[in-house]
């Protein structure tokens, strides 16, 4: 039987041994976003023969799969799950599936699983030429946003890459933005808050990246990111006050601008299902939405 344990700041190096194998562009094969809300899925991760097994909880506490990283047959790295599943009182389940992945996993095991799509939690990937240039009519808006601010604002941008002594004053703009955001009493601010945190906290560790924007030299908003495979960079985490107009356009612009080098797409991960922000997500309109899927066995 498997072995699995929490994962710790320390598990990075191993885990991303086998995360820099991948090439599906998955917000959830990335060792941050494992570590820094594993204490909300109860994630747990576990390594043998080549492969890495990453075992979690849903959002209804049902005991749930990634997909094995490895370079074996996926048919053997999935039975071993299989397996160790058969101590818990639940069905067997894998979520996050990509189209790329339910076609390596059917060519294996055909026939095996269900597969039903999950909206929430799919992926809105851009190319990075346009949330930098934000061209054409469809983005006027956001042109026309960024415009409004440049204009009304004594603004800089800085980056936080590099620049730990400024990672450590967005934890006070933090602070304050999760006071304004209090009354939404959205539950997953709690968790999101802790993530963010420990973002902030183990920046240089976690090899992040990022920028904040400066109104009048007070921190207006920021943003986390990091490299997620060759040619795409995934966003974290991005906080602006909406008192300011135009801040969340301005930060994204400017992280794309500034902080992308050498990579081709930004994947800014999901909306939840939260109505307001998958409108904001679909308004820049995504190159690619990377569909992720849930499969269970047919026989159940």
């Amino acid at each position: 039987m498997l072995t699995f344990k929490p994962i710790a700041l320390q598990d990075r190096d191993l885990i991303n041994s086998y995360l820099c194998r991948q090439h599906y562009r998955a917000s959830d094969l990335c060792f941050t976003n494992l570590y820094c809300w594993g204490s909300k899925f109860d994630t747990q991760f576990a390594v043998e023969d080549g492969w890495l097994f990453i075992r979690f909880h849903d959002n209804n506490g049902r005991n749930s799969y990634l997909m094995p990283i490895g370079e074996g047959n996926i048919r053997e790295g999935i039975h071993v799950i299989m397996e160790d599943h058969k101590q818990f009182n639940t069905l067997f389940q894998m979520r996050g599936l990509t189209r790329e992945m339910i076609d390596k996993i059917d060519a294996e095991m055909p026939d095996m699983f269900d597969y039903k799509l999950n909206r929430s939690v799919s992926d809105y990937i851009y190319s990075i030429e346009k949330l930098t240039h934000l061209k054409g009519k469809k983005l006027q808006s956001k042109r026309n946003h960024i415009n409004r601010f440049m204009r009304e604002n004594d603004w800089k941008y800085k980056s936080l890459t590099g620049h730990p002594e400024i990672v450590k004053e967005c934890k006070a703009m933090l602070d304050d933005w999760m006071e304004m955001n209090r009354e939404e009493k959205d539950p997953t601010l709690t968790y999101d808050d802790h993530a963010t945190t420990m973002m902030l906290d183990h920046f240089e560790e976690l090899q992040l990246r990022g920028g904040l924007i400066c109104v009048n030299n007070r921190i207006a908003a920021f943003t986390i990111g990091e490299p997620l495979t060759d040619d795409t960079i995934v966003v974290h985490v991005e906080k602006a006050f909406t008192t300011i107009h135009g801040a969340y356009t301005i930060i994204n612009q400017q992280f794309a601008e500034h902080e992308t080098e050498g990579y081709t797409y930004i994947n800014r991960e999901e909306d939840m299902g939260i109505e307001n922000l998958r409108k904001a997500k679909l308004s820049y309109q995504p190159d690619i939405l990377l569909e992720k899927f849930n499969a269970r066995l047919k026989q159940q």
